[in-house]
This record gives structure tokens, C-alpha cells and sequence, in this order.
């Protein structure tokens, strides 16, 4: 079977950065339903739309059709006293990019902790992977046809899907398990 709009296609991968630097693989393989629901990124159903299970390739994704270029706006420190503790560096909170004069809204991001001195805390809201251009090895396992289920709730049921938990959400906070790669790019 071809994949085309409407089809659940599992793929097993292997992420790099541009130098080739292992950044992850795949534990379990990435099941997404194809045909723009940005369920994974757009290059990469671009890469497999009308391949079959079987089907490898690598490809290189810039930062704009990946997670976005770094936005140094989205760096920000606060008292140390508005955090809980114990308080550690890779910790994530949900905020919004200006909490003192937010647009009604405006959509909340994740904030990684990335530094910590004295009474301040430094708080990141880009993607972990912002800025980075990625190389993506794929290798398409298995092509089935979606469910009149997934197709109504756009993303796939069952083993690897949505209902267990085993993906990260829009933002690419992590699930119980899962990998990176099913979160939405930032636009």
C-alpha cells in the first residue's frame, strides 16, 4: 500500500544534526496519520507521501520546516522566589511569553530551565531544537489505511497513538514514553 492522505504509517527513525551528531532514534517507531495533520513535520510526509513499507531515505529539514529559527524574545529571568523548589536546570514549566501584558489568548509555551544564579532563573521557551537543521533517517515499516475513527479525530488510535500517552504534546513536552518528533513546528 501507497502512502496517501488518510493512511497510518509507521516509521522508524534516526535524528542528527547537520554534522551528524546523533540527537535520537527511535525506541519505538514514530505512527502518525499521513495527509497534513501535522501529526509529524511537513518535509517528512513530503519525503514518504507515495512511498510503501520498505521505503528508506535521509533528509535534511532547515529550521524554518523543522521547529524555527531561535527566538532570542523567548528567553527570559525571573526571581528565583516565583519558582518551586528544589529547582533544577532541564526542569519545564507552561507560561506565556510575557506574562505582565499578555494578549488575551495568547497561546502558553513550555519554558525549560536552562540556568540557575543566585536568586535568578534563566527560562527558555524555544523548542529544544530551534535553530538546529536536522537530518532525519527514515524507514517506513508499515502502511495501513486509517480508521473512519482517526480520520474524525486527526491523529492515530491504538498501539503508538494518541490514547496512550506515548507522545509528546503540541509544545514537545514528553509523554510517558515517545519520541520528539510527532510535536507540531513552530510557525
Amino acid at each position: 500500500m501507497k502512502i496517501a492522505k488518510n493512511t497510518v504509517v509507521t516509521v522508524h527513525y534516526k535524528l542528527s544534526d547537520a554534522q551528524g551528531n546523533l540527537i535520537e532514534e527511535s525506541r519505538e517507531p514514530m505512527v502518525y496519520l499521513h495527509g497534513g495533520y501535522e501529526n509529524t513535520l511537513p518535509k517528512i510526509e513530503e519525503a514518504l507521501d507515495g512511498k510503501e513499507a520498505g521505503f528508506t531515505t535521509m533528509i535534511h529539514v532547515e529550521p524554518e520546516d523543522a521547529f524555527g529559527e531561535y527566538d532570542s524574545n523567548l528567553v527570559k529571568v525571573e526571581p528565583r522566589n516565583r519558582l518551586p523548589t528544589p529547582l533544577e536546570v532541564g526542569m519545564q514549566f507552561e507560561g506565556t511569553p510575557d506574562e505582565e501584558g499578555g494578549e488575551d489568548g495568547e497561546e502558553s509555551l513550555i519554558f525549560t530551565v536552562t540556568d540557575i544564579a543566585d536568586d535568578k532563573v534563566v527560562l527558555d521557551g524555544n523548542h529544544p531544537l530551534a535553530g538546529i537543521a536536522l537530518r532525519f533517517e527514515l524507514n517506513v515499516t508499515e502502511v495501513r489505511t486509517a480508521s473512519d475513527e482517526e480520520i474524525a479525530h486527526q491523529h492515530v488510535h491504538g498501539a503508538h497513538g494518541h490514547h496512550h500517552g506515548e507522545e509528546f504534546d503540541e509544545e514537545g513536552v514528553e509523554g510517558d514514553e515517545g519520541d520528539h518528533f510527532r510535536s507540531h513546528p513552530l510557525h
